[in-house]
């Protein structure tokens, strides 16, 4: 049997498409770079308007449509077995126990098909250590205006583990155009995106993160 599953009510402050999921707040790491990256780099050349929708147009990624992506069709049994894992480590990890989660491109594409956020939006793949996500968001509550959408190819390349605050970023890019290596330190609302990570880094017991064949691997913060 195929079907979806409502996610639970989202939670304030959770980030683009991380509200009440665990593993997809590590993906509004990935997933809020894009969909705010103009708007970030902006905020270092004083005009964040100007320069941000400058840099979605330079990288192809901002239109008045949304594009198609790929659809993910999951059973119940799926459904299970992937919120079992991610409860299991959820629990394990805010308790300070050692625990590792491995996410297949399934797994996530599992998790974002029963988020209603994300649902319909997002679909990830991973090649190696190279994972891929493509996204057709909305990005009305990030630019002021309806109507325009973030449409975007990325791909996300890491060093080895590394601390989720703190990620060893080989490279990441959208729609092939590269993203400035200083971006953990844009700000959003006065805050550095690195200071986000760590604060989801205290509240969940989440590590560190690592992109390596073919999965995604959080391992739980046991200092």
């Amino acid at each position: 049997m195929n079907g979806w599953v409502d996610a639970p009510p989202p939670r304030k402050g959770s980030g683009c498409f991380g509200r009440g999921c665990l593993i997809l707040v590590v993906f509004a790491f990935v997933l809020g770079i894009a969909c705010v990256a103009g708007m970030y780099w902006g905020l270092h050349r004083h005009s964040a308007i100007f320069h941000g929708l400058y840099w979605l147009t330079k990288a192809r990624a901002l239109a008045q449509t949304p594009v198609p992506v790929p659809q993910f069709t999951v059973s119940d049994a799926q459904i299970q077995s992937v919120h079992e894992r991610c409860e299991d480590f959820e629990q394990k990890a805010r308790a300070g126990q050692p625990a590792e989660l491995e996410l297949a491109p399934d797994d996530i594409n599992t998790l974002v098909a029963t988020n209603q956020d994300a649902r319909g939006k997002v679909f990830v793949s991973i090649d190696k250590d190279r994972l891929r996500c493509q996204a057709s968001v909305p990005l009305g509550e990030f630019i002021g205006r309806a109507g325009y959408y973030f449409n975007g190819d990325v791909a996300v390349e890491l060093r080895n583990a590394g601390s989720i605050e703190n990620p060893q970023l080989t490279g990441i890019t959208v729609n092939g155009e590269p993203v400035p290596t200083d971006l953990l330190n844009w700000k959003y609302r006065s805050k550095r995106l690195r200071d986000y990570l760590a604060d989801y880094r205290n509240e969940s017991g989440v590590g560190t993160i690592e992109i390596r064949d073919g999965k995604l691997i959080l391992r739980s913060r046991t200092e």
